[in-house]
């Protein structure tokens, strides 16, 4: 069955002065799975949201599956999207220009004008936010040659193979993400170096692991640890 009509449906009759609404997700990669949330993008005039709200994110059951709905005025929009640049991980601002418009006005076009170009720009991580992560890096490295207990063993990896691909997308002007889109954002960035760093951490060797951490390392100016300031 197909999720979106219900999930329109029920946005129309939540918010009747919903202007735009953009379907993003797997569902709307055309990669959706029996257990896919519906994810959608509601934009409308101020007042949508009621008297001086201008932002919602909210979970809901709707015709037996779930919806994840994220609204806002045009404020609030303007205001998420700029935290989300200063925090490098655009996630609706990627919503808003790959997702498909079920509903549109000249809002969504305006919006997607003014954002595209600061998404294909990529982030601006300064030298101070790559030395953190760069410094987070070499003590993590640290603690996973030291570790014994093999929990804190596998769950010191994971955060290695993590902060490893913060600062590798960084560095190279690619924006973080999360979860499962991780993996595919390093493969995108560089596929070739992406199964080496993914193969490592699954190899379950944390010296393969290290090692292929170390490489990545290497050309962003190694470990860091004295003379680091925070």
């Amino acid at each position: 069955m197909d999720p979106v009509p219900a999930a329109l449906r029920f946005v129309e009759e939540r918010w009747p002065a919903t202007s735009d609404v953009v379907l993003g997700g797997s569902t709307a990669a055309g990669t959706r799975t029996a257990t896919s949330d519906v994810d959608l993008l509601v934009l409308g005039p101020p007042g949508l949201l009621g008297e001086g709200r201008t932002d919602e994110a909210s979970t809901h059951a709707v015709s037996g599956g779930v919806v994840e709905l994220f609204a806002y005025t045009e404020e609030g929009f303007e205001h998420w999207a700029a935290l989300e640049v200063r925090a490098h991980r655009p996630v609706i601002i990627t919503m808003l220009l790959e997702g498909r418009p079920l509903r549109s006005s000249p809002l969504l076009s305006d919006l997607r004008s003014r954002w595209r170009p600061v998404l294909e720009a990529g982030p601006r991580a300064s030298a101070r936010e790559l030395d953190a992560l760069r410094y987070v890096v070499t003590d993590l490295l640290d603690d996973v040659g030291d570790a014994q207990d093999p929990a804190e063993h596998r769950y010191l990896q994971g955060l290695l193979f993590e902060r490893t691909a913060a600062l590798v997308l960084l560095s190279h002007g690619r924006w973080l993400a999360s979860g499962k889109h991780l993996p595919r954002a390093l493969r995108r960035w560089n596929a070739a170096r992406a199964e080496v760093l993914v193969g490592a951490f699954l190899s379950g060797e944390p010296e393969r692991l290290v090692a292929a951490v170390e490489a990545e390392l290497a050309p962003l100016g190694g470990r860091l640890q004295a003379g680091h300031v925070r």
